[in-house]
């Protein structure tokens, strides 16, 4: 699957230039320690993790009082304590920047734009603070948002979260019950959403959907932010909600507080994807979150005060965290609300070439769906500010790897990630120091012991098995809400193998020391108890030209399981005889003959998530017959349709 010749490999001179050689190179001068590449400084950042942790934080320049002790327990998983003397505030850290530089550039869909000094978020992180404090916010209070990815959502994040309140966001998308399933949960105090977003060119007003959520919220407080210019109309027809112009209008901007955590208060609740029942909600903390990406953005992707930073994500997917998150490394954000097609596929690239992105992070999808309508921004834009593309959300398949270099740009460093909500962060990252090469990620990321074992919990390289981390790290959930015994959390990630996390992906450790994700384990197909990664044969069939996109799912049969592969194809083709044998021919001959399918079946629409993941075990759940529970979670709920009760299926 991989090739012995790198796709891109990084300079002498950029290797010396990175911020990760320049934190190697302090904690050589202060340990007395070499570090000759990055096999080395990765065995060290996990075998004396305290002392990684605690040069990380020097080195960033994290504010805060951080304790005489560095971990406490580092032996339990989960159990271990980061920092367990110190004192921080999240908050306090993204808003260490002031001045008259921008923090944020912001675009809609229908071409709003608005920008905002470093100075003008803090004055309304100031005013938004001031008004949560009148409404009574204190420590450990829930504020839920139903949000686009807007500057006004991250000033009421950070002064929520200043105050020691616990942040939780989903996109305005999201229906009813998904919206209820999700903050129904942690009953928040204050509601901030939006009076409607912009996608696909269409103007979409929630005016309704709120008459739903917000009474069954119950909340002492609700917010409407203007998005559609119709916030003043929406908030007065529901009880206890206000304008956010009326909301704020009271109060002056002044000095921020931060409240001083523990490194452990929790900040953020996240969910899980909620397609097989109702989603978990994973809490995470202050210092977890903040030492964990810090690391990634600064060592991985090397982010310094002056980078343009974009990430293609809405605020009810991880990514979302993990760009905001970088506002305390001095960047500028660069968000934006909408399709990513809209009005056309040029609509990322234009924002890339006019605003010199140096970060420019998507899907793998996206990445995807640009090569296949034809467009390459290589020869039409200009992307020379643009040091590295970052892909996630699912594998990156080994011929968009190609494209990126020889569609997008040919001198980038492509960082393909994987880790998630669960951890709020990556196991596995781009790394400066390495080659790329095609269809692999580069490795695991500092202070992530990160492993593939057997079935009989031996490490291996160049097999596939289970995704574990066999050390403790410090943006471990705090645990789950509501889950008072711990019980949820343990069978989580720790019920597999004592005393180790087990992530739930299926992997290999390939021969250069990257990684390959074949797909989530419980998604792995296991035809005559041989295990398959679904993504092998996605990395197939979605080379074909006719081929859009593929869904692949085990069906129990016979005592047995098989391999059932959905397709959908391009507009106006059907599935022919002919069609069907050159699809099996291309996964006998590119993958193996065990991973043809014992049945392929033309689709009209594969259901995916709201952050684009298609989702296997939903319709694995529709085709046995058995019911899903959380469609709300669905961006596309009506395509499981799609899948119930298939003739084709019954023999």
């Amino acid at each position: 699957m991989t090739e012995n010749s790198p796709l891109w490999t990084p300079s002498s001179k950029q290797i010396a230039d990175s911020r990760m050689s320049a934190f190697a190179r302090s904690v050589e001068t202060s340990e007395g320690l070499a570090f000759p590449n990055y096999n080395a400084l990765h065995r060290w950042s996990c075998q004396d993790g305290g002392k990684f942790w605690d040069r990380l934080w020097d080195f960033a320049g994290v504010i805060g009082e951080k304790g005489d002790r560095i971990v406490a327990d580092e032996d339990k998983i989960p159990g271990a304590q980061y920092f367990p003397d110190s004192r921080l505030n999240y908050a306090e850290n993204l808003l260490k920047y002031k001045g008259d530089s921008e923090a944020i550039v912001f675009r809609a869909e229908d071409k709003s734009e608005s920008r905002l000094t470093h100075d003008e978020l803090h004055a309304m992180v100031s005013r938004f603070q001031q008004a949560f404090m009148a409404d009574g916010l204190q420590k450990g209070d829930r504020i839920a948002a139903m949000m686009p990815n807007m500057p006004e959502t991250i000033a009421a994040m950070l002064a929520a979260t200043s105050l020691g309140a616990i942040w939780s966001s989903c996109s305005p998308d999201f229906g009813v019950k998904g919206v209820l399933d999700r903050f129904g949960q942690i009953n928040p105090k204050i509601f901030i959403t939006c009076d409607g977003y912009w996608y696909g060119g269409k103007r979409i007003e929630i005016s309704d959907k709120l008459n739903e959520i917000v009474p069954a919220l119950d909340c002492q407080r609700t917010v409407i932010v203007p998005l559609l210019g119709d916030a003043n109309n929406v908030a007065e027809n529901l009880s206890d909600t206000s304008s956010m112009e009326e909301y704020l209008s009271s109060y002056k901007a002044g000095e921020v507080r931060f409240e001083k955590l523990e490194f452990g208060h929790p900040l953020y609740i996240m969910f899980s994807s909620g397609t097989t029942g109702i989603p978990k909600c994973i809490v995470h903390s202050h210092g977890g979150s903040l030492m964990t990406l810090i690391k990634e953005h600064q060592l991985h992707v090397g982010m310094k005060e002056g980078d343009r930073v974009f990430y293609f994500t809405t605020c009810g997917w991880m990514m979302w965290n993990w760009l905001v998150t970088a506002l305390a490394s001095g960047v500028t954000l660069m968000l934006y609300d909408g399709s990513p097609f809209a009005p056309d596929e040029k609509a990322i690239f234009d924002y890339a070439e006019q605003e010199k992105f140096t970060l420019l992070g998507t899907s793998a999808k996206f990445i995807d769906a640009v090569r296949n309508t034809g467009l390459r921004p290589i020869e039409t834009h200009d992307l020379s500010s643009v040091r590295m593309i970052g892909s996630t959300g699912s594998p990156l398949a080994p011929e968009n790897f190609d494209f990126v270099y020889s569609g997008i740009k040919q001198n980038v460093h492509l960082a393909s990630m994987s880790g998630g909500t669960d951890l709020m962060g990556c196991f596995v990252i781009g790394i400066p120091w390495k080659p790329v090469y095609k269809g692999e990620i580069q490795g695991p990321a500092l202070g992530m012991d990160v492993q593939v074992w057997d079935d009989d919990q031996n490490p291996v390289t160049g097999e596939k098995g289970e995704l574990v981390c066999a050390h403790a790290f410090p943006s471990m959930p705090v645990g789950f809400w509501g889950d008072d015994t711990g019980e949820r959390y343990h069978n989580a990630y720790f019920a597999q193998f004592e005393n180790v996390w087990c992530h739930g992906d299926f992997a290999e450790i390939t021969s250069t020391g990257g990684m390959i994700i074949h797909g989530r384990s419980d998604a792995t197909l296991n035809p005559g108890g041989v295990r398959i990664g679904t993504a092998e044969i996605y990395n197939q069939v979605e080379q074909m030209e006719a081929v859009e996109e593929g869904l692949c799912i085990g069906q129990d049969w016979q005592s047995d399981a098989r391999v059932i592969l959905f397709v959908r194809l391009k507009e106006g083709l059907t599935l022919s005889e002919e069609l069907e044998a050159d699809i099996r021919k291309r996964i006998r001959t590119g993958a193996s003959p065990r991973h043809v399918p014992a049945k392929i079946i033309q689709v009209a629409d594969i259901p995916r998530t709201k952050s684009g993941k298609i989702t296997e075990l939903a319709v694995r759940d529709i085709v046995h017959g058995r019911q899903v529970k959380n469609k709300e979670a669905l961006a596309n709920p009506e395509a499981l349709e799609l899948f119930v009760d298939l003739e084709a299926l019954k023999s």
